[in-house]
């Protein structure tokens, strides 16, 4: 597939488009952040690339283009770019799937670590020159559960088991039936949930949000864990119900939680997650290494080129289940 008209939602400044650069010469390129910026393009165009993570402006775009082949959002979660007209789309569409996930996989080993040693505590005591000693724990051992087992998931699973961890998995389809992945401790499926939470020393969530999994880590699971669990949010804030998280925080319920994603980014003034001290927050950049953009960019190149040669495009979405 040669001479492809290719338009890529994104700031013109962003540096990371210099390595367009490295698209067939036949390729012709437009790149904008209005949809003004592709009205002489959008009629021609075989693939959309969506580089801003804009849902308006990828809704808008897509809607100009007739005779697109393909279609790629730079990020890996789509709940807010699922609109109708591209799920009712027979255009594939593929995401970063994969890009991000060693850092995040490296975010959760790090979280884990924080509350085993206390690294709080830690901290707080030099910062008031108090020698203090104390135990600590190993997570040597310990049971680590992942809902949502996927590219991020099979990240987190490789590091906790390098470590001698326990590793269960929840998957929405369940155990697989003919195959064992040697990761992988006990699979559960969305049933039996409270039996694999009731077993977790940390539980990690790593799912995209779909209209099933929002609000899956609620109440009941909260009631289902032990004191000592810790939650980590590495997936979408909305699986989780917030409340619910904050009153198991709050009444010590829980022994704490790490979280990157939240129900509203940036995360709102004198929100309850600042002032407790059993929380670790990171403003949803644990995968922003110093090459993320670079990475990301990189991938879709790759893309192209299977798309070019007509080979198997990576990560195609399924659109009705948004992941």
């Amino acid at each position: 597939m040669d001479n492809n008209t290719v338009l890529v939602l994104a700031n013109p400044a962003d540096p990371q488009l210099k390595k367009l650069a490295a698209l067939p010469e036949t390729t012709s390129i437009a790149v904008g952040d209005t949809a003004e910026a592709f009205a002489r393009a959008a009629a021609q165009a075989d693939v959309l690339f969506n580089w801003s993570e804009s849902g308006p402006l990828f809704r808008e775009v897509f809607t100009m283009c007739p005779q697109l082949h393909w279609v790629h959002s730079r990020a890996a979660g789509l709940d807010n770019l699922l609109f109708p007209e591209i799920v009712e789309s027979p255009v594939p569409l593929t995401n970063g799937s994969g890009v991000f996930s060693p850092p995040l996989g490296e975010f959760v080993l790090g979280a884990m670590l924080y509350f085993a040693q206390d690294f709080r505590r830690l901290i707080r005591c030099q910062a008031a020159g108090v020698w203090e000693t104390r135990d600590i724990e190993e997570i040597t051992g310990r049971t680590v559960g992942i809902v949502g087992y996927g590219d991020i998931g099979r990240a987190i699973a490789t590091r906790a088991r390098g470590l001698g961890m326990h590793v269960l998995a929840l998957r929405r389809t369940g155990p697989p039936l003919y195959s064992v992945d040697p990761l992988i401790d006990g699979f559960y499926g969305p049933a039996t949930r409270l039996e694999m939470i009731a077993r977790c020393d940390y539980l990690v969530v790593s799912a995209p949000l779909t209209p099933e999994t929002r609000g899956l880590i609620g109440a009941a699971e909260f009631a289902a864990m032990q004191p000592h669990t810790v939650v980590i949010n590495v997936g979408r804030g909305p699986v989780i119900d917030e409340s619910a998280l904050v009153d198991a925080l709050s009444t010590h319920r829980i022994r704490g939680a790490a979280l990157d994603v939240f129900d509203a980014e940036p995360l709102p003034d004198a929100h309850p997650f600042y002032s407790l001290e059993n929380v670790l927050l990171s403003p949803h950049c644990a995968d922003h290494t110093p090459d993320w953009l670079e990475r990301a960019m990189q991938f879709f190149l790759e893309q192209f080129e299977r798309y070019r040669k007509g080979e198997t495009l990576l990560n195609v979405v399924d659109k009705r289940r948004g992941y």
